[in-house]
């Protein structure tokens, strides 16, 4: 699968580690709530995780070594499927495991590197590069202080979520 087969508009939020991407998402996610759109969110992460509590019944199988579960109830439902520790999740992977009935969108938070229309979130005061200059799925540039060049692609303020949401909402309606 590639995204172009995918039949819901995906929006990756981009950065380097510590630029503040969930953040800004945790802030943008409710405005965009209360404008009606049912959001899903993948979010990549490069470090080891445990979402299962453990001693729990989901963690004592996993660790006895089933590969996958999918954990079910009438509050929410989880899928835990473990890695081998060096292959990177494959973003299109899980988008297939989405319901694409009850959604409108999916953010992405992370996978900086994949093809997909993006916010990048820059903080100059890292010292890291703008994904902007490499990578034309960059659709703007969330930054708490403008970039010492100037740039293709439109600026937003960082600490102004109704701005970010905004941009959001425009971008969807323009597809």
């Amino acid at each position: 699968m590639n995204l172009s087969d995918f039949p819901l508009p995906v929006l990756g939020f981009a950065a380097f580690s510590g630029s503040g991407k969930t953040t800004l998402l945790e802030q943008v996610i409710p405005l965009l709530r209360q404008s009606g759109l049912r959001l899903a969110l993948v979010k990549h992460s490069h470090h080891d995780f445990e979402m299962d509590k453990p001693g729990k019944d989901s963690d004592r199988l996993r660790k006895a070594g089933a590969g996958q579960i999918l954990l079910a109830s009438k509050f929410r439902t989880a899928w835990i499927r473990e890695g081998d520790g060096e292959t990177e999740p494959d973003l299109y992977e899980l988008l297939e495991r989405l319901d694409t009935r009850v959604l409108d969108l999916v953010l992405v938070e992370g996978f900086r590197d994949e093809s997909v229309a993006k916010i990048e979130i820059h903080r100059p005061s890292l010292g890291k590069p703008l994904l902007c200059n490499k990578d034309d799925k960059v659709l703007a540039v969330a930054t708490d202080q403008p970039p010492h060049q100037q740039l293709t692609v439109p600026l937003l303020p960082l600490n102004d979520p109704e701005t970010v949401a905004d941009f959001v909402l425009r971008w969807l309606e323009g597809r």
